[in-house]
C-alpha cells in the first residue's frame, strides 16, 4: 500500500503564504519499496547540495544555511521516514520550517530556491489524481484494491470489512440460498442496502480525509445501491460494470486507469470549450503577463497550467507586473507558480494538464471573472 499524505487546503495556503528567503522546494521521484530507498536518500542529499550551491551563489550567510542543512540531513538519516514512501516526495524547507508530503504521482526531480515555495508539482497531485481505490463488491466477495500509476494493483487490508454478503448480515438469507427475487424487490433492496452500509462503515475510517477517487466495480443493482449509500464524497459516478468476484485485481486496475484518464480528458475538454467562449468575450488569456495581473487583482476564476513548466522571474506584489529572468536562481522564482498561488488566494480552481492539452497551447490558460 502506498503511504500518502496529500496536503489539505489549509496546508497549501500556509505554504503559499510563506515569504522569506531562503525557501527551498525539492521534488523527487521515490519508491514505496522500503529496501530500495537508499537511492532516494542519495537523491535528496544531492538536491540539498544543489540548493546550497544556489544559496552560496548569492552570498547567503552560513548561519542561515546551517539549520536548513541540518534539517534535511536529519531527514535523510531517518529510517522510519524512509520505511513508508510513495511514488513522489515533496520537501519544503526554510531555516525554521520543514514540511514533507508523500505523493501518489511520480515526479520529475526539481530543486527551487527563492523567498517562497514552489507549489505547482504539489498541486498536480491534488488536481489530477493518478491513483484510486476500486471497491470490488458482489454477493460472494468484497475487496478494496489500491490502484497507482506505476505499481501493480494491491489489495488493501481493511479492518472490519465484511468478507461477503453473508458475513455482513450475520446469517444466510434467500440471496445466498439461490432464491433471490422470490420474496419481493423491497426485501432484496433492503438486504442489499444493509450489506452496502456495512461495507461503507468499514471503509469510512480508512478513507477519512482522503481525496482519491473510489470506483465501484459491481453488477447491477449492487453498483447503484452502493453508490447511493456511500458516505465517501469522492465515489465516482463511473463504475466498472459486471460480475467482479473472479476478476483479477490487475484487470480492475486497468479499467480504473481508463476511467481516471477519461474523467481528466472530459474535464480538460470542457475547460477548452469554456476558454474559447470567454476568450471571445475578453475574459480569457494565455499570456503570462496578463494572467499575472489578473491573479494579483483576483480576476482568475479557473486556471489550467503545465505543472512542470518553470518560467523564472518575479511578479510585482502590488501591480502584478512581470519581470522575466534569464535563468533560475535564488533571486527569482517560478512566475507561473506565483500566478497559481495568487489565483488560489482568491478561490480560483486550479487544473493541471499536459502542455499540448492546455487551451491556447501555451504554458497556462486563465479563464477570468472579469476583463483585466
Amino acid at each position: 500500500m502506498l503511504h500518502i499524505d496529500l496536503p489539505t487546503r489549509a496546508e497549501i495556503d500556509l505554504l503559499a503564504a510563506h515569504r522569506g528567503a531562503p525557501a527551498i522546494s525539492i521534488y523527487l521521484p521515490t519508491t514505496p519499496v522500503t529496501q530500495d530507498t537508499q537511492s532516494d536518500r542519495i537523491a535528496l542529499k544531492n538536491a540539498l547540495r544543489e540548493a546550497i550551491g544556489q544559496l552560496q551563489a548569492v552570498d547567503t550567510a552560513k548561519r542561515t544555511i546551517l539549520p536548513i542543512e541540518d534539517a534535511v540531513e536529519a531527514l535523510v538519516e531517518d529510517d522510519d521516514f524512509w520505511a513508508t514512501q510513495a511514488n513522489g516526495l515533496a520537501v519544503f524547507v526554510a531555516p525554521d520550517f520543514l514540511r514533507t508530503f508523500r505523493l501518489p504521482s511520480r515526479l520529475e526531480t526539481m530543486v527551487q530556491v527563492s523567498d517562497r515555495f514552489h507549489l505547482k508539482p504539489l498541486l498536480r497531485s491534488v488536481t489530477f489524481p493518478q491513483d484510486a481505490y476500486v471497491l470490488a463488491i458482489s454477493v460472494g466477495d468484497v475487496r478494496l484494491i489500491e490502484v497507482s500509476a506505476d505499481l501493480p494493483a494491491d489489495t488493501v487490508k481493511v479492518p472490519g470489512l465484511p468478507s461477503d454478503f453473508n458475513d455482513a448480515l450475520g446469517k444466510k438469507t434467500h440471496l445466498e440460498q439461490g432464491t433471490m427475487g422470490k420474496t419481493g424487490n423491497m426485501s432484496e433492496n433492503a438486504l442489499m442496502n444493509r450489506y452496502c452500509r456495512a461495507v461503507d462503515s468499514a471503509l469510512r475510517p480508512l478513507l477519512a480525509g482522503q481525496e482519491r477517487p473510489l470506483i465501484v466495480a459491481a453488477s447491477e443493482p449492487l453498483a447503484s445501491i452502493y453508490r447511493a449509500v456511500s458516505s465517501y464524497p469522492h465515489t465516482t459516478a463511473q463504475v466498472i460494470a459486471g460480475s467482479v468476484q473472479r476478476t483479477p485485481d490487475h484487470e480492475l486496475a486497468t479499467a480504473a486507469r481508463k476511467i481516471l484518464d477519461e474523467r481528466h480528458a472530459d474535464r480538460i475538454a470542457s475547460l477548452a470549450d469554456l476558454y474559447r467562449t470567454r476568450e471571445n468575450q475578453g475574459r480569457a488569456t494565455g499570456d503570462i503577463a496578463q494572467a499575472a495581473r489578473a491573479a494579483t487583482f483576483g480576476a482568475i476564476d479557473t486556471l489550467v497550467v503545465d505543472m512542470n513548466d518553470v518560467v523564472p522571474g518575479t511578479v510585482d506584489e502590488e501591480t502584478g507586473a512581470v519581470t522575466f529572468a534569464d535563468a533560475a536562481g535564488a533571486d527569482s522564482y517560478g512566475i507561473i507558480d506565483e500566478i497559481v498561488s495568487r489565483a488560489m488566494k482568491s478561490g480560483a480552481r486550479i487544473f493541471s494538464a499536459r502542455k499540448a492539452d492546455i487551451p491556447g497551447g501555451g504554458s497556462l490558460a486563465a479563464i477570468l471573472r472579469f476583463p483585466v
